[in-house]
C-alpha cells in the first residue's frame, strides 16, 4: 500500500496502474491456459464494427477502415479513407508472460494512426494468424521471435500511437475498462530504461509505462497516457 504522503504526489492514473496492475507476472489460470473454442473469440459483424469505432473520437473513426476478426483473420468490414485503422484486438496480443493470454473476454478496442497501421498492425495480423491456425502460445512467440529476427515483420515507424478510448473496452478481468488512453511507439532500446526516457512513472508525469510483462518481442516499447475522456465524450474515471 502507497502511504498516503508518497501517494499525494503521484499522478492519479499512476496510482491507478500501481493499484490494479500486479506487480509480478502471474502463473497460467486453469481457465486460460489454453485457447477457447473459436466462435468465442468472434462477434457479430455490426456489433465488431461500432465497437472498432469506439475506439477513437468519431472524428477520426468514422474516415478509418474498420477491421473485423473473421474464422480466417482480420478482413475489412468498412474501406476508410484518413489512414487510420479501427480494430477490435483479441487477448491473444497479451505479453507471453500475462496470465490472461487466452481470455476470450477480452475485447480492447484499438485505433491505429497511418504510420501504425503500416507496421504495429502486422505484428496483430501476424499473431492472429498463428493463433486461429491453433499454435499454442509458446509456438507464437517462437514464430513471432523467428519473423523479427528474418526481418519479415517492419520496425516500428516513427510517430507510431493509437486511441483506445472506448468506454466498452475490456482489457482483461483485472482492469476491464481501465482509463480512456493514447498509445504511442518507439523504437526500443537496449540496455536503456524504457519508462525512464519518457519520464514515465515518475511523480507527475502522465505517461504509464507497463514494466511489469517483460515477454514481449516486438520491437518497441509502448507509453500509455491516460486521458479525461472516453470517445464518446463522457468524462471518465478520476
Amino acid at each position: 500500500m502507497i502511504a498516503a504522503p508518497l501517494r499525494a504526489h503521484f499522478a492519479p492514473a499512476l496510482v491507478l496502474a500501481i493499484l490494479l496492475y500486479p506487480a509480478v507476472a502471474q502463473p497460467k489460470t486453469a481457465q486460460y491456459k489454453a485457447m477457447a473454442p473459436l466462435e468465442r473469440y468472434l462477434m457479430s459483424r455490426l456489433a465488431e464494427v461500432g465497437l472498432a469505432r469506439s475506439a477513437a473520437p468519431t472524428a477520426i473513426s468514422n474516415h478509418a477502415t474498420i477491421l473485423i476478426l473473421t474464422p480466417h483473420g482480420y478482413e475489412t468490414a468498412e474501406k476508410g479513407t484518413n489512414g487510420f485503422t479501427c480494430l477490435v484486438e483479441r487477448s491473444w496480443m497479451k505479453s507471453f508472460d500475462d496470465d490472461q493470454f487466452w481470455n476470450a473476454k477480452a475485447l480492447p478496442p484499438v485505433c491505429y494512426n497511418p504510420a501504425a497501421s503500416r507496421t504495429v498492425l502486422r505484428y496483430t495480423l501476424f499473431r492472429t494468424q498463428l493463433a486461429l491456425a491453433g499454435a499454442s502460445e509458446t509456438k507464437i512467440l517462437d514464430r513471432l521471435k523467428s519473423a523479427i529476427a528474418a526481418n519479415q515483420l517492419p520496425p516500428v515507424a516513427p510517430g507510431s500511437m493509437a486511441y483506445m478510448m472506448s468506454k466498452s473496452q475490456y482489457i482483461d478481468d483485472n482492469v476491464k475498462a481501465w482509463y480512456p488512453h493514447i498509445m504511442f511507439y518507439a523504437p526500443k532500446a537496449d540496455g536503456v530504461d524504457a519508462g525512464k526516457s519518457w519520464g514515465a512513472d515518475r511523480p507527475g508525469s502522465p505517461v504509464v509505462f507497463d514494466g511489469n510483462h517483460h515477454i514481449n518481442p516486438e520491437p518497441w516499447a509502448c507509453f500509455f497516457v491516460p486521458v479525461a475522456r472516453w470517445s464518446d465524450g463522457t468524462s471518465g474515471p478520476r
